[in-house]
């Protein structure tokens, strides 16, 4: 299940490359597409975004799927209680690792899950993403949207990196039986 930021859609780079892992290894994607409303506080959007997320985990279960992998960019790990309270495996990209309701909650979750990020990103926390799980990739230098300085192909070797950590957790992590021969 694919968590879009708040101005990053199923359809970026990072979030796209994600969806292709899972769906060479049998997981049926779907993409949460939404325009985040002016909310009155972080308490309202914690929660507006937890009740998108768990919508659509209901909508999959009532359709008779397996319990889904989330898969969140930003404003996405917003939804990181949903995951801990359902036991769900996740991968978060560039979390929000200063809001402490979400590193709660990923204190909590029993599930695995991979955390992704950069150490220029002002909302990524290294020694707490650390703290957190054993699963981290943190990219020296990568900004909020995981680009770094220098020319483009830096940024989009980093892209493959992210890429290559996501299929890398889902191989050894969630479907060990699935991985591409």
């Amino acid at each position: 299940m694919l968590i879009p930021g708040q101005r990053y859609s199923t359809d970026g780079p990072l979030l796209m490359f994600a969806g292709l892992a899972a769906e060479r290894r049998g997981g049926l994607v779907h993409r949460i597409d939404w325009t985040v409303p002016e909310l009155p506080d972080d308490d309202a959007e914690r929660a507006w975004v937890a009740a998108r997320v768990i919508e659509a985990v209901d909508a999959a279960t009532a359709a008779g799927r397996a319990a889904p992998v989330l898969i969140g960019k930003s404003l996405g790990s917003l939804a990181a209680p949903v995951a801990a309270a359902g036991n769900l495996p996740a991968v978060w990209l560039t979390p929000l690792l200063t809001d402490q309701p979400t590193v709660a909650a990923l204190r909590r979750a029993t599930a695995p899950f991979l955390l992704v990020g950069g150490t220029a990103d002002p909302v990524w926390d290294d020694p707490v993403a650390r703290s957190l799980t054993p699963h981290v990739l943190a990219i020296d230098g990568a900004d909020h949207g995981m680009f770094v300085p220098g020319p483009l192909s830096a940024s989009a070797a980093v892209l493959g990196q992210v890429a290559t950590a996501i299929e890398d957790f889902l191989d050894r992590q969630v479907w060990p039986d699935r991985a591409p021969g």
